[in-house]
């Protein structure tokens, strides 16, 4: 499945009403930072290997006001959520198994 880039705009759509029985995992990130870089090619394989997982990517410089809502001090950032709720938060780059881990 194609990673979905989200905003402010489709957040809502996208996230917050997704199907109950789907997981959402959201990076966020920013094209300067380097670890943001580093994690982004395992995010989407995740994206393609996890088809019942939703893959999101939320730019902080783009989306100031989502970053500042989850109190994303630090990046990158994963969350997941699901039913519209946050289940699980990590800062910074995780390996792959950390990452399916915060899924379960």
């Amino acid at each position: 499945m194609a990673v979905t880039v989200v905003t402010s705009k489709n957040f809502d759509t996208e996230v917050l009403q997704a199907s109950a029985s789907q997981t959402v995992l959201i990076d966020f990130w920013a094209g300067w930072c380097n670890p943001c870089r580093m994690l982004s090619p395992i995010v989407d394989e995740i994206a393609e290997e996890q088809p019942s997982i939703k893959v999101c990517k939320i730019n902080i410089d783009e989306q100031p006001k989502l970053a500042e809502k989850y109190e994303v001090m630090s990046i990158p950032t994963l969350l997941t959520f699901k039913n519209g709720k946050v289940l699980n938060q990590s800062v910074g780059v995780q390996p792959k198994e950390a990452i399916l881990n915060l899924l379960k």
